[in-house]
């Protein structure tokens, strides 16, 4: 039976449970939802869970909003053991004695707060020559990578038993938590992995709002539409502009547009008939668009005719 696929527009966070794939959770909402057009902000390990942004339609339009957003995550270290992918799914490289006290532990925390350099794992995503490194790491090959600088923002100790720690990691996008918790053991001198991940928060998202998979299931398509945000949502951020409708279609129809606003130059997220229109650029005065809403270009259309 041909499933039946709507147009809809807005966010849902989404709390994605474990060893299920970014991209499998974000097809199960997509179907839930029957939506025509779906895509998530920020891949989640199978082994990880947590916060999902799941942006849909003209939502897709502004994801690089949140993949370029601080994250947040909750995250269990495993101290005295390495493996193969620096997490728990990875083969046992090496084994350490474990004797370590929770002043230490806090010292070398406190040593990577701050601006540091992470060399990327071969287990990732990053492309090399077109190709993915995981590709590479798959048949044995290893290449060359540079390392390149992150922020950890903070790096909260939540609990400490012997041979393992749970904390809070609030960090810049591109941080790898399982090259962090490597980078930590390396510190001590016992070596660790990554044993668990939660994403907790993107942005200003955090998993007080976020819906999970069996509540999903469970719910009315009623229901469900009531977690599905609105498109602006994404660019709460942004300072506010607002443009009369002869304004609206100038920018519609691609042109820089001289404004009078005390808003200070950098990206604006722009309204119009008390709609919002899309994102722009301000730059001494002059308003150029960068992502609108479609029904903005049919507008401009319509009052062309």
């Amino acid at each position: 039976m041909t499933r039946i696929k709507r147009a809809l527009d807005g966010i849902l966070l989404f709390d994605k449970p474990l060893n299920l794939s970014s991209n499998i959770a974000l097809q199960k909402v997509r179907r839930l939802l029957q939506a025509e057009k779906a895509g998530h902000t920020g891949t989640l390990d199978p082994m990880a869970t947590g916060l999902l942004p799941v942006c849909f339609g003209e939502a897709t339009k502004f994801t690089n909003c949140l993949l370029d957003a601080d994250k947040t995550y909750r995250a269990r270290i495993r101290f005295g053991q390495t493996t193969t992918t620096g997490d728990v799914e990875g083969e046992i490289t090496s084994s350490c004695p474990v004797n370590l006290d929770i002043s230490r532990i806090r010292a070398v925390l406190e040593s990577f707060v701050g601006v540091i350099q992470q060399m990327p794992p071969m287990h990732s995503a990053i492309k090399y020559q077109g190709k993915p490194l995981y590709e590479y790491i798959r048949k044995g090959e290893t290449v060359m990578r540079e390392s390149r600088s992150v922020i950890i923002h903070e790096l909260v100790l939540e609990s400490f038993e012997v041979d393992e720690i749970e904390v809070t990691v609030h960090c810049s996008k591109g941080t790898y938590v399982r090259t962090l918790a490597e980078d930590i053991g390396l510190a001590l001198g016992c070596g660790a992995h990554l044993r668990g991940l939660r994403r907790t928060g993107i942005g200003r998202f955090s998993l007080a709002g976020a819906l999970d998979l069996e509540r999903m299931e469970s719910a009315s398509m009623q229901e469900r539409e009531q977690y599905v945000l609105p498109v602006d949502s994404l660019v709460q951020d942004l300072p506010v502009l607002e443009l009369d409708l002869p304004q609206v279609i100038r920018i519609a129809q691609g042109q820089r547009l001289a404004v009078d606003t005390a808003l200070q130059d950098g990206k604006v997220r722009v309204y119009g008939e008390g709609r919002f229109v899309g994102v722009a650029e301000l730059l001494a005065q002059r308003l150029t668009p960068i992502r609108l809403l479609s029904w903005v270009a049919k507008r401009a259309a319509c009052r062309d005719r």
